[in-house]
């Protein structure tokens, strides 16, 4: 993930009253560090082992929802605002969601394109699923 889209998703992370879950990899560090324009200290979780994470959030009753095309997915204006605690996990912008993670979600939105690509780049993609589920759009 290129730095500016970390930025992009921390400050609407901000935004809409989220936190930002990220691994613990160096480059993530020094992507936020080059894409965070706010002027106050954001909401910013590290997390070792990213599945992990994942699985323990949904052991303590989060939900668990990946941005991702898949036949079961509910479309973006369907999606309901969320009342509970919400992960959501975006995945590459060309590869998706990794498989192993796949596992983990309790459901999926899809965001529907009228144009040739295939996905939206990711900042833009959860953006739009964090505003929705925020009750903001």
């Amino acid at each position: 993930m290129h730095g500016a889209n970390l930025g992009t998703l921390l400050r609407t992370c901000d935004a809409v009253g989220a936190c930002l879950a990220v691994p613990r990899f160096g480059w993530v560090d020094e992507a936020l560090a080059r894409g965070n324009t706010l002027r106050q200290p954001s909401c910013v979780h590290r997390v070792g082992s990213p599945l992990r994470w994942l699985a323990d959030e949904r052991r303590a009753g989060a939900h668990i929802l990946g941005v991702e095309l898949a036949d079961e997915a509910v479309r973006l204006a369907e999606l309901p605002v969320a009342r509970r605690r919400t992960v959501m996990v975006l995945g590459h912008e060309a590869t998706g969601i990794p498989p192993e993670a796949l596992d983990l979600l309790d459901g999926a939105v899809e965001i529907p394109m009228v144009g040739t690509g295939q996905s939206l780049n990711v900042a833009v993609a959860g953006s739009l699923v964090l505003y929705k589920l925020a009750g903001l759009l």
